[in-house]
């Protein structure tokens, strides 16, 4: 998979800048096994084995050290550096303004801000490819009754939940949600415990929007919906369906905007959208002969809209409620 993706990025540049690496860091939160901060690492990593960039990061930053760790990266020559600072915004822009000749791509809920022309964010907007796994989800349930767990109810959580409940009424009008936030953007053990009381309450098929969640769908031998990454092979009788990221077409982006020295402040969440390649649906792998024939024919007739702009998956950023 890196070596598909490292290619599909030296694609994307041109071939005189591909030739000249320049100089990425990564801050990140949480662990690169974690799922969102994974999908930044990977794409980085691709990066690097393609000869865009020469890459260099720091995992399990506490809000406390982002500013310091940013800083140093900046001070080190760092041309592009990327990380997630919800939670840590003033401090991350504050340490921005003090590089002006350093460009930052920070994963943010804010908008970009023209006073900070050096800052461009990003988001995860795979709302499309979350819609398409509720579809199968509402096809897959036998008694329509649906747990959900997420991190926290921010935006880029909501939106997720939001489209896969969408597509969930596309397949399964009558579908009841149960809906939990644990707290945390990495704790298994009480995302798994979560799930446990989901099932106790009747729920036959689990979106695992963090992990430890198709932990318990595998104990209790039903089904779970994957996010950001594809786990199936981990839980092949249980991952029915995964929306997947794919940080690649926003890094790209980044890269040839440094390069020409065009970089600024803009919303590069647009790139994490279907029709620019920025997510997909996981293939169907062991559930390829589970899944009714129809609901994937509904599947693909969606995929197609999406993709030539005659569907569109709504962004809902609200706080999803239970039923």
């Amino acid at each position: 998979m890196l070596g598909a993706g490292a290619a599909a990025l030296l694609a994307g540049l041109p071939k005189a800048q591909a030739q000249s690496a320049i100089k990425l860091a990564g801050v990140y939160t949480n662990p690169v096994e974690q799922q969102w901060c994974g999908r930044l690492h990977a794409a980085s990593e691709a990066a690097k084995a393609a000869g865009a960039v020469d890459y260099v990061y720091s995992e399990n930053v506490s809000n406390t050290d982002f500013a310091r760790v940013l800083r140093e990266y900046a001070e080190s020559g760092a041309n592009l550096i990327i990380g997630d600072i919800f939670g840590v915004e003033q401090e991350a822009r504050e340490v921005a303004a003090d590089y002006p000749e350093v460009a930052f791509l920070l994963g943010s809920s804010l908008p970009p801000d023209e006073a900070a022309p050096n800052v461009a964010v990003f988001d995860n907007y795979i709302q499309d490819a979350s819609y398409l796994t509720g579809i199968i989800a509402g096809a897959m349930t036998k008694n329509g009754n649906i747990g959900m767990v997420g991190g926290f109810p921010i935006p880029e959580v909501n939106r997720l939940m939001n489209a896969f409940m969408a597509g969930v009424k596309e397949t399964r009008p009558d579908a009841k949600f149960q809906i939990s936030f644990i707290g945390s953007w990495f704790d298994p053990p009480k995302a798994k415990e979560t799930a446990f009381a989901m099932t106790d309450a009747g729920a036959d098929v689990l979106y695992a929007e963090r992990f430890g969640v198709s932990d318990a769908a595998k104990e209790k031998n039903i089904l779970a919906i994957g996010n950001v990454i594809d786990t199936q092979s981990d839980y092949p009788e249980t991952v029915v369906a995964s929306a997947l990221w794919d940080f690649a077409p926003t890094l790209n982006k980044a890269i040839e905007a440094v390069k020409a020295g065009s970089f600024k402040a803009e919303n590069y969440g647009i790139y994490s959208s279907m029709k620019d390649g920025g997510c997909m649906l996981a293939p169907y792998g062991t559930f390829e002969d589970k899944i009714p024939a129809e609901v994937k024919a509904l599947v693909e007739e969606r995929t197609a809209a999406i993709k030539d702009g005659s569907f569109t998956v709504a962004i809902d950023d609200a706080e999803p409620k239970a039923s």
